[in-house]
């Protein structure tokens, strides 16, 4: 039988901590060469776009896909997951609040290894729908973590925003950008963190950007930045106007851009030194969804949660 589990039953059995473990093993089982991954494709719908993304994960034991259509007014979210052992559709879960975690646990594993050590602080560039998840699963997987500092252009927003998770309310970008971690997580086109607004040391996850024309980064992020990586370099070069702008233009070169599975197996040192500026460019890959709808499955089945179709 397949089990169906709704928005509520994800959120009811999935901590950003066990969704952080989910993603931080997925990449490893990406350094031992037992994922496969399918780019994400997009197609038109009256007034949105229709996309689906998949993986193949053989030491999981799971494979799926991920769909969804999104709108102006919102967007609609699915995984399936598939048996790698037998023809077994495993389950359906709808999958906003699932993909906003994996995307939250991505960044967490980021700072987990490439934060630099006594890290306290967190910036939040964005007060989306995404951006909790950020904070949650950073603090996970950075206990340290005592400050959180938020900015939007939104006053309304950043207020509600920094009381739902506990942060304080920078007064520019600036504010945000001057902390030890810092997540752009928003739907700017135009560059929203500057990398004259860095400290020696920080960390940027860039998490907002990946249509392949938006950017949250300036040049000179780029310029600073002694490590950059990405989730999949193959989908970067197609999505990251982070970084495809900065390669045509020089300041860049993809034999420079690393991914973050080589830095969680071990094959890439990382951080070299506390000074170091270090960027991590997040688009989201299939992989995560199916790594976090796994853990998700395996709660339900502990207890006895989600309906069986």
């Amino acid at each position: 039988m397949t089990l169906y589990l709704s928005e509520s039953d994800v959120q009811e059995l999935l901590s950003p901590a066990e969704a952080v473990d989910a993603v931080d093993a997925c990449f490893r089982r990406m350094a031992a060469g037992t994922v496969e991954l399918a780019p994400r494709r997009r197609l038109a719908l009256e007034d949105g776009r229709l996309a689906d993304m998949a993986a193949s994960d053989l030491e999981l034991g799971y494979a799926g896909v991920k769909a969804y259509a999104g709108f102006g007014d919102g967007a609609a979210f699915v995984v399936a997951l598939f048996s790698t052992q037998q023809p077994a559709l495993v389950a359906v879960i709808e999958a906003d609040w699932l993909g906003r975690l994996r995307t939250g646990a991505a960044s967490a594993v980021a700072a987990k290894y490439l934060a630099r050590d006594g890290a306290t602080s967190l910036g939040v560039l964005g007060c989306g729908g995404q951006a909790e998840t950020q904070v949650t699963c950073i603090r996970a997987a950075l206990p340290a973590v005592e400050r959180v500092v938020a900015y939007c252009r939104t006053e309304r927003n950043l207020k509600a925003f920094c009381k739902r998770v506990g942060a304080e309310a920078g007064e520019s970008h600036r504010d945000a950008a001057a902390q030890d971690v810092v997540v752009t997580i928003t739907t700017s086109r135009d560059p929203v963190l500057r990398g004259e607004w860095l400290q020696e040391g920080a960390l940027v996850c860039a998490a907002g950007a990946n249509n392949g024309k938006s950017r949250e980064l300036d040049n000179v992020v780029l310029e600073r930045a002694s490590l950059v990586c990405c989730d999949w370099l193959a989908q970067a070069q197609v999505e990251s106007a982070d970084l495809i702008e900065p390669v045509e233009t020089g300041v860049l070169d993809w034999l420079e851009v690393h991914e973050l599975h080589e830095v969680v197996g071990g094959d890439l040192p990382g951080r070299q030194s506390p000074d170091d500026i270090i960027v991590f460019k997040s688009n989201g890959i299939a992989a995560w969804d199916i790594a976090v709808a796994a853990a998700v499955v395996e709660r339900a089945r502990e207890r006895n949660a989600g309906t069986q179709l």
